[in-house]
């Protein structure tokens, strides 16, 4: 436990989660006596009493003070752990964000890098960062009340990851209700197609994602296959329809063909690891070999849009596993390549097993800071460039999920979903709609229920509180 005493109760949370950058899910406690730092905030100094040794942070007027409290935190630990965390003081989920406000206002690259610097003590490739994905987005961006994107879920999968905390169920364990499920969805799909069309809302983008989308057996991907194509593509401009294929070991030729049929213009394979021995440890149930099949398959189908997912810092991975996997993929020469950063979440296998001093260990930080630097020239030998990027809680090391992409190969759901400036109408269960007030800068959201089968049981109470919450918008 560590046990600290802040002179300013308001800062505890600003506090709390810079310390937690620096450990394993550690148990803060904040105390009046017998503690182990001692945090005094003053408005010209901070003052940080503890062992190894004590500490004065000279308060900038120019920021807010919650602000120099977390950096006065951040060279503190910094300091006294000796870990290298890139992105200072960053944690907010959008951080290219804060580049894109600062560039609409006029300011210049080497400007927003110092504030970067300043404000959040962070690393200058990371400003850097920010402010590429910035660039790339700002012309993408969507500026229209009516432009909306489509995101429909598949809670099923082969197996469940050992680091999943999504709904996501395996499929195997679940047969007797895939099909009563794509009916609720299919009904969910028809509904809000119709109000699509009574409202004369664009759809600009259609996202199928979960879970697996693919899980499901080949006829009944064609069943909600064709579904959505009658409720959202027939009828509609659609600029981009993906499908997540995820998992090698459930792509099939024939779901393949099927998505041909149906106009899919983007999928994405997901190997996560080009090593036999993580992909084994993790709970996935293909190998190596199969990614570059099902890969070859989907370009002799004619797929030329192809993404790949991969994670960093999945457990048991050193730089060698990093760079194979970087050494495979460079081989494949996919159309784009999203770098995850691995997120040890609360409801995963993993969390449970770390914290019980299970087998699991995951790469420190000097470890992950290389390892990201692989994935980083790996994209410039394939001449990609960064276009969209997110953060998460937990993350190990506090690093960054990033999308990079060749030419006109890039997601623009990812980017529509990430900047918030598009509604997001979300079907099936555990779908999170995002309506968006464009005039007033807000959104609001409504969640599908989690649980499948109160899904199937409840899916018209949802489409009915779904539309209510449009009709704010689009009445």
């Amino acid at each position: 436990m560590i046990k600290v005493k802040l002179s300013n109760e308001q800062f505890n949370y600003d506090v709390f989660q810079i310390i937690n950058l620096f450990y394993f899910f550690p148990d803060i406690k904040f105390v009046e006596e017998d503690y182990d730092f001692n945090i005094n905030v003053g408005e010209t100094v901070i003052d940080i009493q503890g062992q190894p040794e004590s500490f004065k942070y000279f308060v900038n007027n120019v920021y807010k003070l919650k602000d120099e409290v977390k950096k006065a935190v951040f060279i503190y630990f910094s300091k006294n752990t000796t870990q290298e965390l890139p992105w200072g003081t960053i944690i907010g989920i959008r951080p290219s964000k804060k580049a894109l406000d600062l560039l609409e206002r006029g300011v210049s690259d080497d400007k927003i890098i110092a504030e970067f610097k300043e404000k959040h003590v962070t690393r200058e490739d990371k400003a850097q960062l920010c402010i590429d994905v910035a660039k790339f987005e700002r012309n993408i961006v969507n500026k229209e009340k009516n432009n909306v994107s489509i995101y429909i879920d598949m809670p099923f999968c082969p197996t469940r990851c050992i680091y999943c905390s999504f709904t996501s169920n395996p499929i195997g364990k679940c047969k007797n209700i895939v099909m009563p499920y794509l009916e609720a969805l299919a009904h969910e799909i028809k509904s809000i197609g119709e109000y699509i069309l009574e409202k004369k809302l664009n759809i600009e983008c259609v996202y199928f994602g979960g879970g697996t989308p693919t899980a499901i057996n080949n006829e009944q991907f064609e069943y909600i296959m064709n579904y959505i194509y009658d409720a959202f593509i027939l009828r509609n401009n659609v600029r981009e329809f993906t499908v997540e294929c995820g998992r090698p070991d459930s792509i099939t030729r024939e779901k393949l063909i099927t998505m041909k049929k149906y106009g899919v213009h983007r999928i994405s394979i997901n190997p996560q690891t080009m090593n036999d021995d993580t992909l084994k440890l993790i709970g996935r149930n293909h190998c190596v070999e199969d990614v570059f099949e099902k890969f070859e398959m989907a370009r002799e189908l004619g797929f030329n849009n192809i993404n790949m997912d991969l994670i960093v810092g999945l457990p048991g991975e050193k730089i060698s596993h990093m760079i194979k996997t970087c050494n495979e993929i460079y081989k494949i020469k996919p159309d784009s390549i999203t770098i995850h950063g691995m997120s040890i979440k609360r409801a995963s296998r993993l969390h449970e097993n770390m914290l019980n001093n299970y087998r699991f260990e995951v790469p420190g930080q000097e470890e992950l800071n290389k390892m990201y630097g692989l994935t980083v020239e790996l994209t410039k030998k394939l001449d990609m460039k960064p276009y969209y990027m997110y953060k998460q809680k937990n993350m190990i090391g506090n690093m960054e999920n990033i999308g990079y992409t060749a030419i006109s190969k890039e997601g623009i759901y990812n980017i529509q979903m990430i900047e918030e400036k598009q509604t997001v109408i979300a079907l099936g269960a555990d779908a999170v709609s995002k309506v968006v007030f464009l005039d007033e800068n807000r959104h609001e959201r409504f969640a599908n229920v989690k649980d499948v089968r109160e899904y199937i049981k409840r899916v018209d109470e949802m489409i009915d509180k779904k539309i209510v919450l449009l009709n704010t918008l689009y009445a």
